[in-house]
């Protein structure tokens, strides 16, 4: 049996592998978003881009999403408004959760900086059992970051 920690390791390698800062940021999230959600299974996994001050939908893999959210609003817009990640472990008690899909059940959403500190995106999961996500998972996720500063 694969301990979550070897995926994680694998996941990381494997992202890090398949980016290619010679074409569309778009296209290098789409894959991540496609590696994240196939090694894990989870419900939904997608990133939204800062714009103005909404976060609109970018690449996902998964059900049809909210297409855009407010800065401070539900858990992408606050964790994009206090610049810090979110374990969500039962979405209907977390005042103000959007419901982009009611099978959604828990969340973590995680904020993805530039260079200069700014959040540009939000990676947002969603998973159809309460309790899905814990510390362990948001430390290795946030590891990502480093991996997207090369194409930010």
């Amino acid at each position: 049996m694969t301990t979550k920690s070897a995926l994680y390791k694998n996941l990381l390698t494997d992202i890090e592998n398949i980016i290619d800062d010679s074409v569309p940021t778009f296209t290098n999230l789409g894959n991540i978003t496609a590696l994240v959600k196939e090694r894990f299974k989870w419900f939904w996994v997608g990133f939204y881009k800062v714009n103005g001050e909404e976060l609109i939908l970018d690449a996902f893999q998964g059900s049809p999403a909210c297409v855009k959210i407010a800065k401070g609003k539900g858990v992408c817009g606050k964790s994009w408004k206090e610049n810090k990640s979110f374990i969500v472990k039962d979405v209907s008690l977390f005042k103000g959760h959007i419901a982009c899909n009611p099978n959604s059940k828990s969340e973590i959403v995680i904020p993805i900086f530039n260079k200069r500190k700014e959040v540009v995106y939000v990676l947002d999961i969603d998973h159809d059992k309460i309790n899905a996500f814990n510390k362990e998972d948001e430390i290795n996720l946030r590891l990502i970051n480093k991996l997207i500063l090369e194409i930010v």
